[in-house]
C-alpha cells in the first residue's frame, strides 16, 4: 500500500515539474517580454527656427569662460557705441539749438527740420521748438555707458544663449503686446498677452533698448540721475546710474546689486581697446 502511494506521490511531483513552464501567469510573461525590450528611443527636439538672418555665434558651444565673454561684448559691443555716437551727434544739434535761442538767433528750416525728427524719436511733441523744449530734449537725450548696457544684455539673454537671444536677437528682455510681434514665452500665464519681442538686427534690438531707456516713464530716475551727473560734470558711471532701473526687472534690488557685480567684475573687457 505503501509502495503505491509512494508512486503517485513520485508521478504528481514529475507531472507538475514537466508542466511548470506552461503554468507562469499571464502577467508575469507580460513583464519578462517587456524587461526584454530594447528602451525606447527619444525623439528629436525640434529645433526652432530663428526670425531673422544674422549669423549669431553659437554662445552655448563656448566651454571657455574668457572666451564667451570676450565674444559676446565683442558682438554687442559696436552696436552699443554706434547707438551712442549718434547720441551724441543728436545732443549737440539739441545744444547748439539751444545756444542760438538763448543769445536770441534763428534757427534755420534745416535745423528744425532735425530737431522735429529728434523730437519725435524720443516720443517728444513737435510742435513747439523752444529753450523750454530742447531742455526737456537733453533730458532724454543722452548716452547709456557701455558697460551698462552690455551687462545687461549679458544678464538678459544668459550671454547670448537664451531662446529670445538666438531665436529673436532680443538680448535685452524687452517685451511686446501685439499678436504676433515677437516669441510668446513658454511659461506666460494664462490671462497674459505680452510676448518677447523680435527683432531682424542686433542693431534694432539695441536701438529698441535704448528707446526704452531714454523715452519710458519708468527710467526716470535714472534719467535724473544722469542729468544732474551732466550739470556737475561728472562722469556718467554706469553704477551710479542702475538704481534707476528698479523697475527692469522684477527681482528689484536684487537684480540692481547683481548689476553692480557683473559691472565691477567686467571692467577688464570694458577697458580693452
Amino acid at each position: 500500500m505503501f509502495s503505491k502511494i509512494f508512486k503517485v506521490v513520485v508521478l504528481a511531483v514529475t507531472v507538475i515539474a514537466l508542466l511548470y513552464p506552461f503554468m507562469q501567469s499571464e502577467d508575469q510573461t507580460q513583464a519578462e517580454t517587456k524587461s526584454n525590450k530594447l528602451p525606447a528611443k527619444k525623439l528629436p527636439k525640434i529645433k526652432e527656427k530663428p526670425l531673422h538672418n544674422v549669423d549669431l555665434p553659437d554662445f552655448g558651444a563656448i566651454t571657455d569662460v574668457k572666451k564667451k565673454k570676450s565674444m559676446f561684448f565683442d558682438f554687442i559691443k559696436p552696436h552699443v557705441e554706434a547707438e551712442n555716437k549718434l547720441i551724441l551727434e543728436q545732443r549737440a544739434t539739441l545744444e547748439i539749438a539751444l545756444m542760438m535761442l538763448q543769445y536770441n538767433e534763428s534757427l534755420s528750416l534745416a535745423q528744425l527740420e532735425k530737431i522735429s525728427d529728434i523730437f519725435e524719436s524720443y516720443n517728444m511733441p513737435t510742435t513747439d521748438i523752444d529753450e523750454m523744449s530742447l531742455k526737456a530734449a537733453l533730458h532724454r537725450v543722452d548716452i547709456i555707458p557701455k558697460e551698462l548696457a552690455l551687462m545687461q544684455a549679458a544678464n538678459e539673454s544668459a550671454w547670448g544663449t537664451s531662446r529670445f537671444a538666438r531665436i529673436g536677437l532680443n538680448f535685452f528682455g524687452q517685451w511686446c503686446y501685439t499678436k504676433g510681434c515677437g516669441m510668446v514665452p513658454r511659461l506666460r500665464d494664462d490671462e497674459a498677452a505680452h510676448e518677447v519681442k523680435a527683432f531682424k538686427s542686433v542693431r534694432a534690438a539695441v536701438k529698441s533698448y535704448f528707446r526704452n531707456i531714454n523715452t519710458h516713464n519708468a527710467y526716470l530716475e535714472l534719467r535724473n540721475v544722469r542729468a544732474q551727473l551732466r550739470a556737475q560734470k561728472e562722469p556718467i558711471a554706469a553704477t551710479k546710474l542702475t538704481a534707476g532701473l528698479m523697475s527692469y526687472s522684477e527681482r528689484g534690488e536684487d537684480y540692481i546689486e547683481e548689476l553692480n557685480d557683473m559691472i565691477r567684475h567686467n571692467r577688464a573687457y570694458f577697458n580693452e581697446e
